[in-house]
């Protein structure tokens, strides 16, 4: 009789993919959580894997061979507590991966603040299209791939190497447990503000990653950034290669922007090698894309098979995904929470509409964006747009209030930053909707960023637009 795993936070985007990792290999899998939503609850139901809705002392009956604890799971959770007074085998996530599905194969981790998940699924594509049947499970939903995840028949695992915390019984990064021997490394900025105090903190975390690089293994380090110049010497792998906008063995060359694509040549150690075409929108997509097509060669992957994987890879679900042009209106769902990540989205858009009015609805929701530590920053990245509209953010019981990040005050600062910025605070999802129906024209770019559920605003506003149009 197969083992039956119950995982606590299937709904997770990384947990909800170790799931049907777990399942496809056999294993009995279950799971409980309290964001119940799409895409990825309806990719578990589609896969046979029941889901319990909210945490509950019951949901460990019938008794489970082996519990897999997300890291939004705390001690106090009574769902924990009574996994606590039981002999039942318990692990996190990272730590199952590594056990299961990693194990002896060529792991390639992508890590960084930013681009981890769409670089994860572009390495997974080229990989994928070599003929090298790589197993990989990445943070989001790929457009190339039926599913978050694959267990492949080959040797190399492409994971997206997250450096928040595994759980908390195991207070270190995940990636420390995902035995890297290939690395890509996009960006180091302060992030994670629940668990880390400061820049110094999230850069000790690389370290471990970057002492864990074998001696023939290969590092992919973004060459611009100061943050990862700082650390390199605690590396010690043979093979480390940079790459960058304008620094960087590996560099981007003239860029040329199309309305379905964009294209731009590759300079090796100042020499133009090639020229490669993507659908992705932004310099940092083509970064990501560069990224890859750098570490595809150290690989031995056949050139002309990297640039037609390039050029055929579609993007990944809400990263600048368009889920709608309602009366001409072009609605994005994005994953953006960090400053940074903002005003690189809204930048990467406006270079795909240079002609359209720009709207930016943004709901604070990360443990970041809660509170107040980037305020400013995120005034500077959401004033590029041309209107904003931002929610109150997410729960902030939790959080002295003296650290509240305060969307009231965020559009005051837009204000003062350009003149005559228009920034409206949105108090529900309806009233969000009920502004833009009554803002918006055709031809116009609606941004949506969270990396939640936003209330359920996408249906909403589509068909609220909809009829408007009409």
């Amino acid at each position: 009789m197969a083992e039956t795993i119950h995982m606590m936070g299937i709904c997770g985007t990384a947990m909800g993919s170790l799931a049907g990792l777990l399942k496809e290999m056999g294993y009995n899998v279950r799971g409980s959580d309290q964001n119940v939503y799409p895409p990825m609850s309806t990719q578990l139901e589609a896969l046979g894997i029941h889901i319990m809705n909210g945490y509950d002392p019951e949901n460990l009956t019938p008794r489970p061979d082996k519990v897999i604890v997300g890291n939004v799971m705390s001690r106090t959770h009574s769902e924990v507590q009574a996994l606590l007074k039981t002999n039942i085998s318990y692990m996190s996530l990272p730590q199952a991966m590594g056990e299961y599905l990693i194990k002896d194969r060529h792991s390639v981790v992508i890590a960084g603040t930013h681009g981890k998940t769409t670089t994860t699924a572009i390495a997974a594509w080229v990989l994928e299209q070599a003929g090298l049947q790589p197993g990989f499970l990445i943070g989001g939903v790929p457009l190339n791939f039926p599913q978050t995840f694959a267990i492949g028949k080959g040797n190399y695992f492409v994971i997206e190497g997250d450096e928040y915390d595994t759980a908390f019984f195991d207070k270190v990064p995940k990636f420390i447990h995902y035995r890297p021997k290939s690395v890509i490394l996009t960006s180091v900025e302060f992030d994670h503000a629940d668990i880390y105090d400061d820049l110094e903190a999230v850069k000790k975390a690389f370290v471990m990653l970057l002492k864990l690089i074998p001696s023939q293994g290969i590092l992919l380090y973004q060459a611009e950034d100061e943050n990862i110049a700082s650390i390199l010497k605690f590396c010690t792998c043979q093979n480390m290669e940079s790459y960058g906008a304008k620094k960087g063995h590996w560099r981007l060359g003239e860029i040329r922007w199309g309305e379905t694509h964009s294209e731009f040549d590759v300079i090796y150690k100042d020499k133009k090698t090639d020229t490669l075409k993507t659908d992705l929108f932004g310099e940092y997509n083509l970064l990501n894309t560069l990224s890859v097509y750098a570490l595809a060669t150290h690989l031995k992957i056949p050139t002309e098979k990297i640039k037609k994987a390039l050029s055929t890879f579609l993007g990944v679900k809400r990263r600048q995904e368009i889920i709608g042009r309602p009366g001409n209106i072009t609605v994005i769902d994005d994953f953006a929470h960090h400053p940074t990540a903002v005003k690189v989205t809204i930048d990467g858009v406006r270079k795909r509409f240079p002609n359209s009015k720009i709207f930016a609805i943004f709901e604070p929701r990360s443990a970041t964006s809660r509170r107040k530590v980037f305020q400013h920053e995120f005034a500077k990245s959401l004033s590029t747009s041309d209107e904003l509209i931002i929610s109150e953010p997410f729960d902030q019981s939790k959080i002295k209030e003296e650290d509240r990040f305060s969307s009231t005050d965020l559009i005051k600062e837009c204000q003062k930053l350009k003149k005559g910025f228009r920034g409206a605070l949105s108090k529900s999802t309806e009233e969000t909707v009920d502004l833009l129906k009554n803002s918006a024209k055709p031809g116009d770019v609606l941004l949506l960023m969270s990396n939640g559920g936003f209330g359920g605003i996408y249906e909403k506003l589509l068909k609220e637009l909809g009829q408007h149009g009409k």
